[in-house]
Parts: structure tokens; C-alpha cells; sequence
């Protein structure tokens, strides 16, 4: 006989503790003040506003770098999140498993426009994940998904599973 399924809080606990954790393991993403909202397995990456994010005072637009750097951070955790998800649903690893993060090969950049002077929004999609190597495209928008204002392509090396 099997084992009843566990309530829906205590698997919602276990993720969001999970994801707390892979997000508090970057201590880059702190830096950058960003926040994950998690719903079932897809993750959006928020970039709270703040002054110092800002590049170009004159016109005001958001740095480049911080563009970048939220975007990079935003395919990471979904790398890890994806990997660290199938291992938790299959039952291989608990919440409190050795964070496992992908290095960077390369990441490409495409600014479509100026980001403005608030709060931005992103969400990546793996297209290819194998044993030591992944590939990941990120979209940035503002107030309309559908009006990026920068996209992103990155490939990652994979870490060693876990034995």
C-alpha cells in the first residue's frame, strides 16, 4: 500500500524553502536586491528599482551592466531551479541538498531599448540541458511582457550530479 500524497503545504513549504536557499546561496543576486516569485515550476526574476541602478542620468536609463547581470543571474538560478526541481519531485534530494550551480561559458546580451526607472521582470527558458553542458534564453520587460527591453542567450557548464 502506498504512502498517502503530502498535503499541498508541506510541498509548497519544501520548494520555496529550496528556492530560498538556492537564491540566499548567490551572494550577487543580494547585491542586485532581486526576488523570485516561484509559481508551480516557472520562475519570474523581479529587479527592484532603485536609483543606484541607473546608467545614464540624463535620459534616465537602467545600466547596461545591471541589465546584464540580472539577466545572467535570472538563467542561473532557472538552470539550478530546473536541475535542483526533477531531483526533489523524483525524491533523489532533499531542500537542504549541496547547491549545485552552473559556471558560465558565454552570455550574449541583446539590448532592444532603454530600461527605465522601474521595476523589471524576467524569465528564462532552458532549451537544451544535458549531463555537462546547457543553453538558456532570458527576456527583461517592464510593463509589457510582449515589449522586451533586452533578451539574452547563455551556456552553461554543468555541475557533477550529485552521487
Amino acid at each position: 500500500m502506498r504512502a498517502p500524497p503530502e498535503p499541498v503545504q508541506v510541498v509548497k513549504g519544501r520548494r520555496d524553502a529550496a528556492l530560498e536557499r538556492l537564491v540566499g546561496g548567490v551572494p550577487f543576486i543580494a547585491f542586485l536586491g532581486l526576488r523570485f516569485d516561484r509559481r508551480g515550476d516557472e520562475l519570474t526574476s523581479v529587479l527592484p528599482f532603485r536609483d543606484e541602478l541607473i546608467g545614464n542620468p540624463i535620459l534616465p536609463a537602467l545600466h547596461g551592466g545591471a541589465t546584464a547581470g540580472f539577466l545572467e543571474a535570472t538563467a542561473i538560478v532557472e538552470l539550478a531551479w530546473t536541475a535542483m526541481w526533477e531531483e526533489m519531485e523524483a525524491g533523489r534530494i532533499g531542500p537542504d541538498a549541496p547547491l549545485r550551480l552552473p559556471k558560465t561559458i558565454d552570455f550574449t546580451v541583446d539590448y532592444l531599448r532603454s530600461g527605465l526607472p522601474r521595476d523589471a521582470y524576467a524569465r528564462a527558458r532552458v532549451n537544451r540541458s544535458g549531463r555537462r553542458y546547457a543553453s538558456v534564453h532570458v527576456e527583461a520587460w517592464q510593463d509589457n511582457r510582449a515589449r522586451l527591453f533586452a533578451q539574452a542567450t547563455g551556456h552553461f557548464l554543468m555541475p557533477e550530479a550529485a552521487q
